[in-house]
């Protein structure tokens, strides 16, 4: 009898034999149909290497040593497969702990480094033949696995992305029926799913939405917009494109649509991804509001800590573990954290991709996702919805053509559903007209904004704005990513107390003190879903998109007329292609938040990016799967290009605390600190470390000098002159 694990605690044993069966049983019970045999003997193989005696001997006496493994599964398994996909599975069982390897070649000479180098040499390893007479494998069929491959077959680029994700998606089967099967011995119990009643909560938001008063022209015009959106819930298809202007009830229009799909098909998941932590937040609340006991809400997402929410200690842990793998029935998570579940190479993020199958996936804000990965991001929403049996739903007030972009960079087949046909009534939502000011000087930006009830001014530098708020007068704010997350977050609230202060006192807006006008001025981050109104907005030149997302904070509830977007620009003329568009398109339309000038944006756009848009796939440079760089390729898949560091702050006696830890032990709750940090680039970073007013404590870099941050304006790059 070989052993696999041992209970620390009850110190009872579980043989490889129990363990290699019941993760090949969950692997199978998680795969689509032509895959299910084909992972069932994945999991069967994975831990043969552990019949090795030296590994019997490091588990069952405690003996310090290091014995590899995972490679003995992969070099054994084309024995007794026989199909053209063993390549797939020696990818997966040799990387089912370190992680999908590069494909390497015969020149690698390190075991670790590729597949190649793991699968070479096998009389490195001890005799671990002991499985052959306890472990029966199940008949493949190759012909199965092909008709996954029938709609790509005659492109080879379109075949290796698919070989790519169908072996990232084994993967994920195995490597979380490994953990499950591992944490269920280990600690003695089963973790159960987040459940939800998708009628139940189907219900109370038709309940919600039958509760609405439909008088005006504009509560008419949103209604007719969210039927429009309703009609298409017994169409299918693959992907859902509804855009509806901002104001006409998006979120639960999205929401219900995902319930009706989810009930009328039976699906397993409603899976919401958002682009910012922010909106995040808010979405949140809303479904929380709504659906009350009805359903129990994942949120995924780096900000959020469930400690510091309000759960008893046994939800607690539900939530922890089903962040591991998405095991929920509502799922709300950012795009960053879905994507890398899709292209990442390690297991604790790709644990969660087989759950995207049979699920419905709402993409808030989805022109907010990098152009330089629209190819990856499509090609992985196509497959999923492809090949998985999900749907997916395109939300966004400002919709590129996507579905010329799906069929051009993803999968020609896919079949896509407009959802708002009728786009007559859009016009009524219009809450502001976009003029240019041209180029301004900054003592003219101020001033023309210090004269209105409240101002933001939206700029796309972080120096800028700190430039720009010491130049401000009155009651003034500061917004950008030199402040921590923290103190955003208590301006954001100073802020919006304040805009609903000065609306209670003056609810005309009129003859407004020049002590009680409100100025902000911030980077794009207020764009990202902040739900503020101001009676003005300013935002220099940038994206058509950005323009219109600041725009949103103007005029919010269509309260007043003749409110005003002004686009400026600050000297030293930007050159990239986003801004150059839009300064060609400001000139060639009166209205620039017209759909027409909005869809020529983003198409002039892709032209100019369609070289950078195609590059970055895992496919390019390959000419077989066994070239696929799945490690590589996890490197270079960055959905935020930032090179910037994050530095932790004290902020208050909690974030002390978790920093005093820090640096008395080298360790700390990471996930709460998170939001006392902010961010600067590594020339910055270098300059802080030079004065003396950065140190780095176990990996992570703590302000020490507290003279260098501003809890209004966030890091100073020079400490304050005193004077004794």
């Amino acid at each position: 009898m070989k052993i696999a694990h041992i209970n620390e605690t009850t110190q009872k044993q579980q043989t490889i034999k129990e363990h290699s069966e019941a993760t090949a049983k969950l692997a199978s019970g998680f795969s689509i149909e032509p895959l299910k045999a084909f992972v069932y003997n994945m999991g069967l193989l994975h831990d043969i290497g552990k019949y090795q005696q030296s590994f019997q001997e490091k588990i069952v006496n405690g003996k310090k040593i290091r014995v590899e493994h995972a490679a003995c599964g992969a070099i054994d398994y084309p024995k007794k497969s026989g199909t053209v996909f063993d390549l797939m599975a020696q990818f997966c069982i040799a990387g089912h702990h370190t992680g999908l390897p590069d494909g390497g070649n015969m020149a690698n000479d390190n075991y670790d480094a590729t597949l190649c180098g793991r699968l070479s040499n096998p009389e490195r390893f001890e005799d671990y033949s002991d499985y052959r007479n306890e472990l029966k494998l199940l008949k493949t069929d190759g012909k199965e696995i092909l008709c996954l491959f029938e709609d790509v077959r005659n492109d080879r680029e379109a075949f290796l992305e698919r070989y790519a994700f169908l072996t990232r998606y084994c993967f994920s089967c195995l490597t979380d029926a490994d953990s499950i099967d591992t944490a269920n011995f280990c600690t003695g119990r089963e973790e159960r799913l987040l459940s939800s009643d998708f009628s139940a909560c189907l219900k109370k938001l038709n309940d919600r939405l039958d509760s609405f008063v439909c008088e005006t022209k504009l509560q008419r015009a949103r209604a007719g917009l969210q039927a429009q959106v309703f009609e298409k819930a017994a169409e299918d298809a693959h992907i859902y494109l509804m855009d509806m202007p901002t104001g006409s009830g998006k979120t639960l229009c999205s929401m219900k649509l995902a319930l009706e799909r989810a009930v009328r098909n039976n699906k397993k998941r409603i899976i919401y991804v958002i682009p910012y932590n922010s909106i995040i937040d808010q979405t949140v609340a809303v479904f929380e509001g709504l659906f009350g006991d009805s359903a129990q809400i994942l949120r995924h997402q780096s900000s959020f800590c469930v400690d510091d929410g309000d759960y008893d200690e046994d939800y607690k842990h539900l939530l922890k573990n089903a962040a591991e793998n998405w095991n929920a029935q509502i799922v709300v998570t950012t795009s960053v954290q879905f994507f890398e579940s899709v292209y990442k190479n390690k297991r604790n993020r790709l644990r969660k991709l087989h759950n995207m199958a049979d699920s419905v996936i709402v993409f808030d804000e989805v022109h907010m996702m990098p152009m330089a990965y629209w190819q990856p991001c499509l090609r992985a929403v196509a497959q999923i919805t492809g090949v998985l049996n999900s749907e997916a739903l395109f939300l966004t007030a400002t919709m590129p053509d996507f579905e010329r972009l799906v069929h051009t960079y993803a999968l020609p087949d896919t079949k896509i559903c407009r959802t708002v046909e009728d786009k007559s009534s859009f016009a009524l939502f219009q809450k502001c007209e976009y003029k240019n000011m041209g180029e301004v000087s900054a003592d003219l930006l101020v001033d023309d904004a210090r004269s209105c009830p409240s101002a933001l001014i939206v700029v796309n530098r972080r120096k800028t704005a700190a430039e720009l708020y010491k130049m401000a007068a009155g009651r003034k704010y500061h917004l950008s990513t030199y402040m921590s997350a923290f103190d955003r977050q208590r301006t954001i609230s100073a802020i919006k107390g304040d805009l609903e202060k000065l609306c209670a006192d003056y609810p005309d807006l009129k003859d407004v003190p020049a002590e009680r006008r409100v100025t902000v001025i911030s980077t794009s981050l207020i764009e990202a879903g902040v739900d503020l109104d101001f009676y003005a907005v300013y935002r220099e030149l940038s994206g058509l998109d950005s323009i219109l997302q600041a725009g949103g904070r103007c005029n919010r509830e269509g309260k007043r007329r003749n409110a005003v977007v002004k686009v400026f620009e600050l000297g030293g003329i930007s050159h990239e292609a986003r801004v150059n568009i839009t300064r060609q398109l400001i000139r060639e339309y009166q209205d620039i938040s017209d759909e027409k000038c909005i869809r020529e944006y983003y198409g002039r756009l892709v032209d100019f990016k369609d070289e950078e848009i195609k590059r970055n796939t895992i496919s390019s440079g390959c000419k077989k799967p066994k070239d696929l760089p799945f490690a590589d390729y996890a490197k270079r898949f960055k959905m935020i290009e930032d090179n910037s560091v994050a530095v932790a702050v004290a902020a208050d006696e909690q974030s002390k605390e978790l920093i005093d830890r820090l640096k008395d032990t080298g360790y700390t709750d990471y996930r709460r600190l998170q939001k006392y940090t902010f961010t600067v680039y590594e020339n910055e970073l270098n300059d802080l470390i030079r004065q003396g007013a950065v140190r780095e404590y176990g990996g992570v870099f703590c302000l020490i000098n507290h003279d260098y941050y501003n809890s209004k304006t966030g890091v100073c790059f020079d400490a304050p002159d005193y004077y004794f």
